[in-house]
């Protein structure tokens, strides 16, 4: 089977988020480096952020390894007051930790209003450990 494929057999499997998504959510861009990330390490990444809609106040940070849809690695939510720099160690998590073999992991990002509105969100995969 391809990896395009199987990348998208894995996305089918990754669950919703129970947001209220608003009709003209923005498309964000969201790059991370594992520069730095240790395995098993419980401190995020590094992220960059772009084109975060106007009323955003809450960054909310979702990680999903794509080998192992199942496997709870959770994220973290953080208050957003424009900076498009999220340093490492932002949050705490259940950092990539694969037994043997690269995984590829999913890093979701969900700009929210004080209101929990969903404003806009952006993904970006990328394997661990880095190749």
């Amino acid at each position: 089977m391809r990896k395009s494929a199987i990348l998208a057999v894995a996305l089918a499997l990754v669950p919703a988020q129970a947001y209220c998504q608003a009709p003209n959510a923005a498309v964000m861009n969201l790059e991370f480096s594992w520069v730095g990330t240790t395995a098993c390490s419980p401190r995020s990444p590094a992220f960059t952020v772009r084109n975060v809609p106007a009323g955003t106040t809450v960054l909310d940070f979702t990680m999903t390894d794509l080998n192992v849809p199942s496997f709870a690695h959770g994220g973290g939510r953080i208050a957003y007051a424009g900076n498009s720099n999220i340093p490492q160690g932002a949050f705490t998590y259940v950092g990539p930790c694969p037994p043997r073999e690269t995984h590829n992991y999913q890093w979701t990002v969900t700009a929210l209003s004080a209101a929990g509105a969903v404003l806009g969100r952006a993904a970006a995969v990328r394997p661990f450990p880095p190749r």
